[in-house]
């Protein structure tokens, strides 16, 4: 499943091709890639919509919303009104990827995808394809319209904005009403390592409350977001620490090295393009990530350890695996 830097690079691909654009018309060809929206039409309510930025916070993604022809407070079912400014509409599109869900900028001649489920026509732009497709083999992920709500530390809702990707003129005056908002759906995820707001210290009162081994809670998303298996395996081989270690036995230290071991492994993952292991793991363009050469434990059972020699191993761990060196990571 995408992690937060394979998530973040569909994060910047939305944001560099699709913010800013009018959705004018969807295709909704397997309505069950829709299952998780429950606020009625789909595409009509999507029609008319303007992506008003693109967020993600762990391995959460969606895009807040706008409508140029509603005035502020106006539900989006109200009559037309006359054209103004985009107002916030109160709703996000969530984007979930599952397993093998896609997002793919695609010019409107190219031919559909096998697994296409779901297509946004998007308004013309100068040298930008015309839509947004959401392809899924597997159908694990899927589409929906979610509420905005409040965040509830009062902080942004997510990663939304980069340097290398700012927003267009024409949505930067109204996406500071949106900042601060994030998709019912999502309201019980934690922060992520990589989030400017996350609180280490309410992370470490958290964990120290609980009785688990420590990939175990790293995995939690309520406790602290965007780690999944290949990462939480990453990031302990660089702290040295076993992936069984109990959770409350940990120092302040100790924890502090494995938030700054994942923050570290998934910032060079998103430098990367993110970790494929197969076709399914793509960006908005198609490509592949190439992070999986730099693995130093996931996926490389039997092969020596990059730091000592030691064979890697790999143990069951819940429905998982977990692959560490009995070397480095000796259980205590």
């Amino acid at each position: 499943m995408p992690e937060l830097p394979e998530v973040e690079v569909v994060r910047r691909g939305l944001q560099r091709w699709v913010v800013g654009r009018t959705v004018e018309n969807v295709d909704v060809l397997d309505p069950r890639s829709l299952r998780r929206h429950l606020l009625g039409d789909f595409s009509a309510q999507l029609s008319g919509a303007v992506v008003t930025a693109a967020v993600r916070r762990g391995k959460f993604l969606w895009m807040p919303l706008s409508f140029p022809s509603l005035a502020i407070g106006e539900s989006t079912t109200a009559p037309a009104a006359a054209a103004v400014a985009p107002a916030p509409s109160g709703l996000a599109l969530v984007a979930h990827l599952g397993m093998s869900g896609q997002l793919l900028v695609e010019d409107s001649e190219a031919a559909d995808e096998k697994h296409l489920k779901v297509r946004l026509n998007l308004s013309p732009r100068p040298g930008m394809p015309g839509e947004l497709r959401f392809v899924d083999q597997r159908i694990f992920g899927g589409l929906a319209l979610s509420p905005l709500v409040a965040t509830a530390d009062g902080g942004a809702g997510g990663r939304w904005q980069t340097e290398a990707a700012p927003l267009l003129p024409e949505v930067s005056d109204g996406v500071e009403l949106l900042t601060h908002l994030i998709p019912e759906q999502a309201a019980h995820i934690a922060r992520d390592p990589l989030d400017p707001e996350f609180d280490f210290e309410l992370f470490f009162h958290r964990l120290k409350s609980k009785r688990t081994a420590i990939k175990r809670a790293l995995l939690d998303q309520e406790l602290i977001s965007g780690i999944g298996n290949i990462y939480a395996d990453e990031a302990l081989w660089r702290a040295k620490m076993h992936y069984a270690r109990a959770s409350d036995s940990l120092t302040k230290k100790s924890a502090k090295t494995i938030v700054e071991a994942a923050r570290e492994v998934m910032t060079e993952a998103l430098d990367a393009g993110g970790t494929s292991f197969d076709s399914l793991y793509v960006n908005v363009n198609g490509a592949s990530g190439y992070f999986s050469r730099s693995l130093n434990v996931y996926g490389r059972t039997g092969q020596p350890c990059d730091r000592c020699g030691a064979p890697v191993v790999r143990e069951k761990f819940t429905n998982r695996s977990s692959h560490f060196c009995p070397m480095c990571q000796r259980k205590r």
